[in-house]
Parts: structure tokens; C-alpha cells; sequence
């Protein structure tokens, strides 16, 4: 896998460039647009827009229906992830709400297994209130999904790498199945992989959505949710739900968002450095019963990740050898890791899916997904490497006084200085 060079699947929406980092920069953003010719897009406060006579305006009427803040932001995210449009909402499960409410009571989703504990939450808990059916199915294994639609789906919707065991499903495959069948859509939760390493949109997929909130933002600082698609029909839908359902980000989280698209590229390129060095050494590790990071071969869809992505983003599962108590003397003793919830920020996070971002999912699911006491989510950032893998270190003797790691650090980042 290979994170340089890399071209957007399509022509730019606005510019026409060519290449990740210069339309992450400029589509959207054309200074032209704004009276003062500002090159950094300002921020537009305002809630109403004057008209010229009644049903007469520039483009904009009320925020609520349409920003010009988030309309920068929508044009630059739908260049990156290849699409036509994009749309942004509140959050990731406001845009998740939204994508619901195409369907209607009779409807059926089929969703993946292992996803998110609120996307769960929300199909398991509120969405069967609402008149849809929600159906949990291991999409990783292609002909599961294929017997599990009947004429009542109307949408599927998948996670990859899923949260958190980080299983890789194959979005193509999933298409050809999905496609065989009229009215029914692909959705799939691009969040932890964001523009840069995967595009949904060019291996089949009806709709890519994200929690912007984590990598496509990056710095802890937006709660905020994305969609883009390919088709007007779907575009004209989905705007009118945008305004009808009123989720939508303010015009400082979308100028925010917008400004952390500038350095996603050397973001994620950083990431998956770092993560692939804590996954190297943790898998050596006595003290570490198993490691899951789909950029080690010993992934059991490493060679599908290699195909559908270009890169691998900084997520890393691993089981901590012994239990409950181990893993929480564990997270306890990080001094760079931060023990909280959520992903993707410039800063390392360690969290317990247990106890924390999968405690809604029931019990009995999280024992079939391997979901366990001991296991621990890693969302590495964009520390020095060195200082990363000492603080997992320090803590795992903490855990485990009388095993060390054989691995000598500086050999191991030579290594991958040498040969990735």
C-alpha cells in the first residue's frame, strides 16, 4: 500500500485537478467567489439572506437550506471523495438519520455486524420504532449478504474497516451483490479510512458517508457528518431532508472542517506510519495476546485492503493478555494516549469498546463479534513514533512486570524507515 502520488478518481468538480493535495487546497475555495477576494473562505454568521423580490435571491435564502461557508465545504469534500455532490449534516448519525429517511416503514436495512455502537444503537433502538426493520448480517462473508436480502431491503449499509475489530469488507463485492436487486442502495461508513486511503463511490457504492467529527476533520474539534453521492436523484432527496430535518453544522464547524481538509493528506500518510510501527511492535509482544491492523499480512484481509485502499489510517485493535482488570490497569497507566472516546484527531486515544463506545451493543452480540474484557482501540496519532511505542511500553509493564518485548525500537523504525 502506497499513500503518495495519489489522484482523485474523477476530474475536479470545480478546478479540474488532478491530484489529492492540490484539490484538498483548492476545490471550492476560489477566492473569486467572495466580494473581497478572500482566499481563506469566511465564515458566514449570517441566518437570512436579502432578496431582490419575493423568491428572488443569489443562491441563498435561509442558512438553514443552504451556507456559503458550507457550501465551500460540500464542494471541496465531494471533489476529494470523487462525487458529484456532498452534503454535510451535524454528525455522523445525523447524516446516518438522514440517509434512514430515504426509506420508509416496511423498509428493511441490512447492516453490517461489527459497526459503531450508536449506528447499532440507532438502527437496533430507534430506527425499528420508526417502521424499519433492522437486520445484522456478517457482510465480510459475501454470500451471508446475499441471502439475507428479500424484497423488503431497500438499503445496506456497511463499515470498513469495522469498529472496532477492524474487519475489512469488500465494497465492490458487496455492489455486485447489492446491484443485482432494483431500488436498493449501498451505503458505506468511510470514516475510518476517510478520502484519502478509500473511495466507496468508485468501487460501486450508492453513498459514502463519514463522522467528519474524526479523520476528515482531525482535530478533535468538530462534531460533524458527511455525505456524497453520485446521482441527482439522490442529491435532490437528500437536500431536502438536509433542510426539512434540520441537522446541520454551523458555518464555524464546516470553516473548521474545510480547514482540516488542507492537511488530510499529510495527516493520514502520518497515521498509518505511526500505526504500523505500534502494530509491528505490539505484535511481538508477550504481554499482547492479538494484534488486528489491516496493514500487517497477518490481517485476514490484507490482500483485499491492498486492492481497495491505498493506505491503511491510524486504528489499531489488540487484545491485552489477561482481563478486565489488566486492560484498565493498562489504559490507566498511558501518559501519551489520552483515555477517551472517538478517533482520528492529531492526538493518540486509547479507549475500552467494552465499557465505553460499544456498551450499547447487547452483550450477547459483543461476544459473537469477539468484543471482549480484553480487548483495546488505539486511534494512534501524529506524536513522534518513538514516544508512542515507549508510552505502549511503559504501560504493558506496568500490566505485566516480569515480560518485556524483545523489539528494539530504533531497529524497528529503521526498518520501516528502510522498507516502507
Amino acid at each position: 500500500m502506497h499513500s503518495t502520488g495519489q489522484q482523485c478518481p474523477a476530474q475536479g468538480y470545480l478546478q479540474g485537478f488532478r491530484h489529492f493535495a492540490t484539490e484538498a487546497i483548492h476545490a471550492g475555495q476560489e477566492p473569486e467567489q467572495w466580494n473581497s477576494r478572500a482566499v481563506v473562505p469566511p465564515i458566514s454568521l449570517s441566518t437570512t439572506f436579502k432578496q431582490d423580490g419575493p423568491g428572488e435571491h443569489a443562491g441563498y435564502e435561509y442558512s438553514r437550506s443552504g451556507n456559503p461557508t458550507r457550501n465551500c465545504l460540500e464542494k471541496a469534500v465531494a471533489v476529494l471523495d470523487g462525487a458529484k455532490y456532498c452534503l454535510a449534516y451535524a454528525s455522523g448519525l445525523a447524516a446516518t438519520l438522514n440517509v434512514a429517511h430515504l426509506l420508509k416503514a416496511g423498509d428493511e436495512i441490512i447492516c453490517t455486524t461489527d459497526v459503531y455502537g450508536g449506528t447499532n444503537r440507532y438502527f437496533r433502538k430507534i430506527a425499528s420504532e420508526m417502521g424499519l426493520k433492522a437486520k445484522f448480517v456478517n457482510c465480510s462473508d459475501l454470500k451471508c449478504l446475499e441471502a439475507a436480502i428479500t424484497s423488503d431491503t431497500k438499503l445496506v449499509w456497511v463499515e470498513t474497516p469495522t469498529n472496532p475489530t477492524l474487519t475489512v469488507i469488500d465494497i465492490k463485492g458487496c455492489a455486485d451483490i447489492v446491484h443485482k436487486h432494483k431500488d436498493i442502495l449501498l451505503a458505506v461508513d468511510n470514516t475510518f479510512m476517510s478520502a484519502y486511503f478509500q473511495r466507496p463511490l468508485a468501487l460501486g457504492a450508492d453513498i459514502c458517508m463519514y463522522s467528519a467529527t474524526k479523520y476528515m476533520n482531525g482535530h478533535s474539534d468538530v462534531v460533524m457528518g458527511l455525505v456524497s453521492v453520485n446521482t441527482d436523484e439522490l442529491n435532490e432527496r437528500l437536500k431536502f431532508l438536509q433542510n426539512a430535518l434540520g441537522a446541520i453544522p454551523s458555518p464555524f464547524d464546516c470553516y473548521l472542517c474545510n480547514r482540516g481538509l488542507k492537511t488530510l493528506h499529510l495527516r493520514m500518510k502520518q497515521h498509518f506510519h505511526n500505526a504500523l510501527a505500534a502494530a509491528m511492535f505490539l505484535e511481538k509482544d508477550p504481554r499482547v495476546d492479538k494484534v488486528i491492523f489491516p496493514g500487517l499480512p497477518s490481517h485476514p484481509q490484507y490482500e483485499l485492503t491492498k486492492r481497495q485502499c491505498t493506505g491503511v489510517p491510524g486504528m489499531v485493535t489488540f487484545y491485552i493478555k489477561g482481563g478486565l482488570e489488566h486492560a484498565t490497569i493498562f489504559l490507566k497507566s498511558l501518559k501519551v494516549f489520552a483515555l477517551a472516546e472517538s478517533l482520528g484527531g492529531y492526538e493518540s486515544l486509547a479507549e475500552h469498546p467494552v465499557i465505553m463506545t460499544h456498551a450499547s451493543v447487547p452483550e450477547e452480540d459483543r461476544v459473537l463479534l469477539n468484543i471482549s474484557d480484553s480487548l483495546i482501540r488505539l486511534s494512534i496519532g501524529l506524536e513522534d513514533t518513538e514516544d508512542i511505542i515507549e508510552d505502549l511500553d511503559q504501560a504493558l509493564r506496568v500490566v505485566h512486570p516480569d515480560l518485556i518485548n524483545p523489539t528494539k525500537v530504533k531497529d524497528l523504525l529503521e526498518h520501516l524507515k528502510s522498507n516502507c
